[in-house]
């Protein structure tokens, strides 16, 4: 009977029953919801990944340039340079750059939420405080993830994280 039953759910009844269990259970809630974060935001970063690729891609072929509607590219837009023939290096450049990113977005998104859920349960209060901390940090390991990051740059991304993280903490009590 249990069979008929798994036959009749459909692909959103998959995806809801996600939401009350989650996608894993590994003993403490603060690995769930890091590992959760994790293969989510990863999923996210290889989509991203991908259509910027395409996107590139279509606008090299179809002789885009500065004068139609597509701007004028500025600094490096080409994340894939290998990907220009038929071969298997173009592919195995998509693969690996796609990986790389995924993973990126994966470690900032799982750190994040892991950081949210210790300082709440350190203060005993989540509010925008132990956001911008989480922002900040998360911001500064995610810079030194580029090749070529500088002080400044830490500095950049780890303000910039705190303060999109305070202010969607922030927003979510307005909304």
């Amino acid at each position: 009977m249990s069979g008929s039953n798994l036959e009749t759910r459909s692909l959103i009844d998959e995806l809801r029953s996600f939401d009350s269990g989650g996608f894993f259970d590994l003993g403490h809630p603060l690995l769930n919801r890091m590992a959760e974060s994790f293969v989510r935001a990863a999923g996210i970063g290889a989509i991203q990944a991908v259509a910027r690729e395409a996107y590139f891609t279509a606008v090299e072929s179809g002789g885009g340039d500065a004068s139609g509607s597509i701007p004028p590219e500025t600094g490096k837009h080409h994340r894939f340079p290998n990907l220009r023939g038929a071969g298997g290096n173009s592919v195995e450049a998509l693969v690996m750059s796609t990986g790389k990113e995924s993973v990126q977005w994966g470690l900032a998104a799982g750190a994040y939420s892991g950081l949210t859920y210790g300082l709440k349960e350190a203060r005993g209060v989540h509010d925008w405080k132990n956001s911008a901390l989480a922002g900040a940090i998360t911001g500064a390991a995610l810079a030194m993830t580029c090749e070529d990051h500088s002080h400044e740059q830490v500095v950049q991304y780890a303000i910039t994280g705190a303060a999109i993280s305070a202010a969607a903490n922030i927003l979510t009590g307005i909304f």
